[in-house]
């Protein structure tokens, strides 16, 4: 194989069947927030633009560029999808034009035309990526690559089940908010900070430590920072309370604990992996190549001159009318909290969201969106926000404000207590799809998923399909229901589904044996569980 590395989790690799483009980044993401480090404004396009697979690994803006998909990859590249039980990232792709899709089973290889082989591992919690997220094994027959990108896999065995790796593209650096952006007092967010980067180095290296590859190039990370608002949020000294170490300081913590083989990848450069070693070509000479790192906020001064005014033409993007968010807020958010069961329980507080003139509460306790009260100054969680931005979220109906608008940094956040996945999960899942999938989910993990009653029968109350609560989206006609939320049938007496194979619904006639609504036996027949990552 010979991978080129595009920056961030970009690789072009090539292949005797073929070339496979991993995440390509090139455009800022995040309000204009995220940037490539080091830049890779330097690698032509067409180079990289046509080749046999595309393989987007999940919707995160540094790793799905659809303005760079849109205008330089072909339309004629067959997608690797992976197997997320939510269709957004094809509809995503279809949307760009693409329409030839390989689409994977969860760990199960794939042999393709010529000898390669594949195996895509898909993590479906909502906590994985944008609900979603995946790593990337390929076996050329002769060495094995892993391109793991962003994914924490909880099962990591499983990426072994081809032979042992040659090479590993490994996450090492943060991609995350958290502390930076908490307002703590400034020696309580050192000390975060530090836990936060020494702890993310150790994941990496853990990961290693059970896969065990011949040799590891540290990637998906870190990005830089270029907006003046932003840019201190760089790590340009090797500061121990960064969560944002770039690769030398990841592959120097390596070496510090043994034997290791680390390799630095910059964008444009090129390795040459064999049965016999794995070559690497920078497309800059080595002093170039040290001084990026060595003399990073020179660097990161001049790539920042170059960048100002695309932020300052995004920023002007971002402006549009003056709505009522409140109003706005209740007409989308209300009919969601009356459905989010689970994940109200799991918040079971006020989040107030602060937009400079005023102040909106999400109440979770009331299940509706208010206008801020006396006594909201004590809730948990409070964010906050410029109104633009929260503005250009509501007009869009943006459905997942951490792929958009958390992941930009540009907020601040308080809370008391600790973290609570569930206020992220809910700011994910803003539309009744993703609402009903995480509620699913969160059901088949709980004490009880639960039966209803209905034309007779005792019926699980999540859709097999997509985890719908059934006793919302369900209509019974003839002994056939059907869960409207996507059109999927189910035949009440034997429970079989009509619509696809391996999806069966429990159903029982009320008053016979086992009706009773058991926990267990309601699970359902031989579905797996969703995994979901550490952390």
């Amino acid at each position: 194989m010979k991978v080129t590395f595009l920056g961030q989790a970009g690789l072009y690799i090539e292949t005797r069947a073929g070339s496979i483009l991993c995440d390509p980044w090139f455009n800022p993401a995040f309000f204009a927030s995220w940037f490539p480090f080091p830049a890779n404004d330097g690698i032509p396009p067409e180079r990289i633009g046509n080749p046999t697979y595309l393989y987007v690994s999940h919707l995160h803006h540094d790793h799905f560029d659809p303005r760079f998909l849109a205008e330089h990859v072909s339309k004629d590249a067959t997608v690797i999808l992976p197997d997320y039980p939510l269709e957004t990232l094809e509809k995503e792709l279809r949307a760009l034009g693409f329409d030839r899709f390989l689409k994977t089973k969860d760990c199960d290889p794939v042999d393709l035309p010529g000898g390669l082989r594949l195996m895509v591992m898909a993590l479906v919690a909502p906590t994985d990526g944008p609900i979603g997220d995946s790593a990337l094994l390929l076996d050329d027959g002769e060495t094995r690559l892993l391109n793991m990108n962003d994914s924490r896999p909880t099962d990591p065995d499983k990426l072994l089940e081809l032979g042992p790796l040659d090479l590993l593209f490994l996450q090492f650096s943060g991609a995350i908010w958290y502390p930076m952006v908490y307002e703590f007092p400034e020696k309580a967010l050192e000390v975060l900070a530090h836990k936060k980067r020494i702890a993310q180095l150790a994941r990496a290296h853990r990961y290693i430590e059970i896969l065990s590859p011949r040799w590891t190039v540290p990637s998906a990370g870190p990005p830089c920072f270029l907006d003046r608002d932003l840019f201190d949020f760089n790590d340009r000294h090797d500061d121990p309370n960064n969560i944002f170490p770039d690769q030398t300081v990841f592959l120097d913590y390596m070496r510090e604990r043994g034997e290791f083989e680390g390799r630095l990848m910059i964008p444009g450069s090129i390795g040459d992996l064999s049965p016999g070693g794995f070559e690497v070509v920078h497309p800059l000479p080595q002093p170039r190549v040290d001084a990026l790192f060595e003399h990073k906020a020179r660097y990161l001064k001049a790539y920042q001159r170059r960048a100002l005014p695309l932020i300052e033409a995004e920023r002007a993007a971002w402006q549009g009318p003056h709505i009522d968010l409140l109003a706005e807020l209740q007409e989308w958010w209300d009919p969601l909290l009356e459905q989010a069961d689970l994940i109200s329980a799991g918040i079971n507080e006020r989040i107030v969201l602060d937009v400079g003139d005023d102040k909106i509460v999400a109440d979770f306790t009331q299940r509706r969106v208010r206008a801020f009260e006396d006594g909201d100054e004590m809730a948990r969680y409070r964010f906050t926000i410029p109104r633009d931005l929260v503005e250009w979220c509501v007009r869009r109906r943006l459905p997942d404000w951490v792929n958009q608008l958390f992941l930009s940094m540009r907020f601040r956040a308080a809370r008391k207590g600790p973290y609570n996945d569930y206020v992220y999960t809910w700011f994910k899942c803003l539309t009744e799809e993703r609402l009903q999938y995480a509620e699913g989910f969160y059901a088949e993990r709980g004490p009880i998923q639960g039966t209803w009653e209905a034309a007779g029968y005792q019926i699980q109350r999540r859709c097999p399909h997509m985890k719908a609560d059934l006793t919302r989206f369900a209509i019974i006609e003839e002994g056939v229901l059907t869960c409207q939320l996507h059109g999927w049938q189910f035949d009440l007496a034997s429970g079989a589904c009509l619509t696809s194979e391996g999806h069966e619904l429990w159903a029982r006639p009320v008053g016979s044996e086992g009706a009773d609504g058991d926990a267990e036996t309601a699970r359902g027949a031989g579905e797996p569980e969703p995994q979901r990552a550490a952390g």
